[in-house]
């Protein structure tokens, strides 16, 4: 033992690195994998590459890799699942681009034509497309109509039998989807933001969309992104204000089917991007620390069939 004992102080003092492990010796912490569910990610307004009509205020300047990636470094973020925005139209190619620079760090959501029935043929081979992981839709004050009037039947049977994970935002008619989810069981259906829109914030509806959202927790093909909790808060970090409701529906949904995400875009002025993740993963007392590895990072990958080890 003595000799044990000078090896280990003469190795030590020389500055090499020693696994010490066995007893008597506190094992250093686990590190949390760390999935964000949601920024979006678009290149500078130019000419073979113009922003849709009207979203040039709205977003002022572009969000990149080069920009995003800093800041899940520094953050210790270990993926990023991209949503394409609205100005991107239809295109998926620069979350593609992302992760074909960054294997294994980035993915991609896409876009579709709901209104268009003839796009049920490109919806059969969507997990085909690199990097793909499902759709996003965004149903806002001109697409809500599209519920109710028959536009996007054909949409749901077709994701269904395709495999295609569907994260979906609306104005106010998240309940519509509760006969969706009971048709289509096999059907997985991701609620964006906690059913939170800018136009219930706006209107003072929160309380009710949250509600909403939590309404289809029944339905254990449905899951909700605990996402954009700043964005909605009228106080500053940790925002109070705001954390009853991401209980109410951890609550609900419980830590496998719910999923941390920023939706950080341009709003750095309420929070930094690290903030996003101390406000989970140090402030919520209510989540164990089995609970947050879920919610953080293994739900979403599971959710999407995002495979935590690349093949």
């Amino acid at each position: 033992m003595p000799t044990r004992r000078r090896f280990l102080q003469t190795s030590i003092g020389a500055g090499l690195a020693l696994p010490l492990a066995g007893p008597g010796f506190a094992q250093a912490p686990k590190k949390r994998f760390i999935v964000d569910s949601q920024i979006h990610l678009w290149k500078a307004n130019t000419p073979d590459r113009p922003w849709a009509p009207g979203t040039r205020a709205q977003l002022p300047e572009p969000m990149t890799i080069e920009r995003v990636l800093p800041m899940l470094d520094e953050a210790g973020v270990d993926r990023l699942v991209i949503v394409p925005p609205t100005l991107e139209g239809m295109r998926v190619d620069y979350g593609q681009e992302a992760a074909r620079r960054y294997p294994g760090r980035f993915a991609t959501m896409g876009r579709i034509q709901l209104n268009d029935p003839g796009e049920a043929k490109r919806l059969a081979g969507w997990r085909q497309q690199p990097s793909v992981l499902g759709v996003r839709l965004n149903f806002g004050p001109t697409e809500a109509h599209w519920l109710t009037n028959g536009s996007a039947d054909w949409f749901w049977p077709a994701a269904e039998k395709a495999g295609v994970p569907v994260m979906f935002l609306t104005t106010g008619q998240t309940s519509l989807f509760g006969p969706i989810a009971e048709r289509h069981p096999r059907l997985r259906l991701i609620i964006d933001h906690m059913g939170v829109s800018s136009e219930s914030v706006s209107r003072n509806e929160v309380p009710r969309a949250i509600a909403e959202s939590a309404a289809l927790a029944k339905y254990p093909n449905v899951s909700v992104k605990l996402s954009a909790a700043p964005l909605f808060s009228r106080e500053a970090y940790p925002f109070n204000d705001v954390n009853p409701y991401i209980k109410q529906l951890f609550e609900a949904f419980g830590p496998r089917r719910s999923h941390w995400g920023t939706d950080v875009t341009n709003s750095f002025a309420k929070a930094s991007y690290r903030q996003r993740v101390t406000h989970f993963t140090e402030e919520l007392k209510f989540m164990s620390p089995d609970d947050l590895d879920q919610v953080m990072g293994l739900s979403i990958l599971e959710r999407l069939d995002w495979p935590r080890v690349p093949a």
